[in-house]
């Protein structure tokens, strides 16, 4: 392949990198400067105990969950790509499905269905257990993560086992390794970059996670944030600091560790090797079994038992619903819209960045890219929190922006941008260059160029990047909590809020709408894609 030339930015272009890179880092930016205005002692704030024990908690949590999901996700991944697993095809289909739960969701269907009264608490008393384990605390948070978030280390680890060539396997099974053995010195060194990329993607989230952890009354850093924003701010935002340099730690360790692993070939492996299980292969089957019910089958059976309960009762003249289909369709339309929307801005932000990087490896560009990928490390609720303080201590921002559709939606860009920046700049790295340079010879000025060449050949590219980021934005809730203005309705918290005012039938029915959109999307986006790889 002939390389690249880069080309003379025009000044336009430079610009529009500029004010991405600036839009981007703004909500971090603006938490740091306010840590360090605000009028308190920072580091007297950073050093107390207000601080130290959710951050003590959080790191307890997000190690556990991590663990815990690196095991599971590796164990299945390669029992469904690498051993003879009766209906392994269908388990690939069913064991990524819990990312289609938001883990809000997930939290509310796992606590009505353990805690007492739920429905696992019918089942055993007849069995003759008389105590449900409550999920409350450290226990039930790190059960649900762990359950939620799994498939982050299970998609790229079996895709990276798929890509194995069985050459080096089948001269270890020569020399007398056996399946174990080989398992641990041939293919855990050559997938182990895939394993240390999805589990800190895991501690990234969990560290980052507010709704679970909210529901269970686990009080990590997340959820001190949210107690202290408006009782007392010093302290929110020395909390903030902390998850903010938390989340820098460990998008810096990511990358430090991905340039230290051992990388894998990109395409499918000719010959890959089939382990058979023998005698394990139905205990195997079973377990598979457990991981899809637990996950997909328990929590789904709850929130559709909540919105039969509830649809029952209203049919035999009890207690009505606190919402009607109007407001189901309400809260529908105005989450497809607004992500929709969302969506389009954020491939429209990342655009220009991606010309700069892959077309005219622009150091703008780079700058602006570098700044586009670690934005999605700030959690959701820190963006939320460094806009609300913004607008509420400017007057300028406060007249223009607070309570507004547009705020919303830049909160939304800044957080799911990097997800739309990864495609976009491979959108643009596919159109050839020769076939600019033809439409230059024959008079096409840029623009033109850009809407009759590149848009047409980067269509498919751009409209995958605005799917993500659209799947995204469905399932966010501390900044649709928290910068929503007045008025509008969406499925994510009108779930939450009628989980925590105990109007389950309610939630319910919203909830499985919610899972149903978000299934749909995972399946033409992540999992049939990753079923291809």
């Amino acid at each position: 392949m002939i390389p690249r030339v880069a080309r003379p930015v025009s000044w336009p272009l430079r610009l529009l990198g500029v004010l991405a890179t600036l839009a981007f880092a703004f909500p971090g930016a603006y938490l740091v400067w306010r840590n360090f205005t605000e009028g308190a002692d920072p580091a007297g704030l950073l050093l107390s105990r207000n601080t130290l024990g959710p951050l003590a908690r959080t790191l307890q949590l997000a190690a556990l969950v991590s663990v815990s999901a690196m095991l599971v996700g590796t164990s299945l991944a390669w029992l469904t790509t690498r051993t003879d697993a009766p209906f392994a095809r269908f388990w690939r289909v069913v064991l990524p499905l819990p990312l289609v739960f938001p883990t809000f969701i997930g939290a509310a269907a796992l606590i009505r269905t353990f805690n007492p009264g739920g429905m696992a608490d019918d089942v055993l008393s007849g069995l003759g257990v008389d105590r449900t384990p409550e999920l409350r605390g450290l226990v039930g948070a790190w059960f649900v993560l762990s359950l939620f978030t799994y498939p982050y280390v299970y998609l790229p680890v079996a895709a990276a086992f798929r890509q194995l060539s069985g050459s080096l396997e089948d001269s270890a099974r020569v020399l007398g390794d056996g399946t174990w053995r080989i398992f641990v010195r041939i293919c855990l060194p050559q997938v182990a970059s895939a394993i240390a990329a999805g589990t800190l993607l895991v501690f990234l989230y969990t560290v980052s996670d507010f709704g679970a952890v909210e529901l269970l009354r686990y009080d990590t850093l997340t959820r001190a944030i949210n107690t202290n924003q408006l009782a007392n701010p010093p302290v929110a935002l020395a909390l903030s600091l902390i998850l903010l340099v938390l989340a820098a730690v460990v998008v810096t360790v990511e990358r430090a560790a991905s340039r230290r692993l051992p990388e894998i070939g990109r395409h499918r492996a000719s010959v890959t090797v089939t382990y058979p299980l023998g005698r394990w292969r139905w205990p195997v089957t079973g377990l598979l079994a457990l991981a899809a019910v637990a996950g997909v089958g328990g929590p789904m059976i709850a929130l559709v038992d909540w919105s039969v309960e509830g649809l029952n009762r209203v049919a035999t003249g009890g207690r009505a619903l606190t919402i009607d289909g109007g407001d189901v369709i309400e809260a529908t339309v105005g989450t497809l819209q607004v992500s929709v929307l969302a969506a389009v801005a954020a491939v429209l932000a990342v655009l220009p960045v991606a010309f700069l990087v892959g077309r005219h490896g622009s150091r703008t560009g780079s700058v602006a890219n570098a700044v586009i990928v670690s934005a999605f490390a700030i959690p959701g609720l820190l963006i939320a929190l460094s806009l609300r303080f913004w607008t509420a201590q400017s007057s300028v921002a406060f007249e223009l922006l607070s309570d507004t559709m547009g705020l919303l939606i830049f909160a939304y860009v800044v957080r799911f941008g990097s997800l739309a920046m990864g495609v976009t700049l491979v959108a643009v790295r596919s159109v050839p260059a020769r076939v600019g340079d033809a439409a230059a010879t024959l008079g096409a000025g840029g623009l033109r160029r850009l809407v009759t060449v590149d848009l047409p050949l980067m269509a498919p590219g751009l409209a995958a990047a605005a799917g993500l980021v659209l799947l995204s934005v469905m399932k966010e809730l501390p900044i649709s909590l928290f910068v929503s203005p007045l008025g509008y309705s969406n499925l994510a918290t009108r779930i939450f809020s009628s989980f925590q005012d105990a109007f389950v039938a309610e939630a319910g029915l919203l909830a499985v709408v919610l899972v149903v959109l978000s299934f749909l999307l995972s399946w033409f986006l992540v999992i049939r894609r990753a079923e291809h790889l």
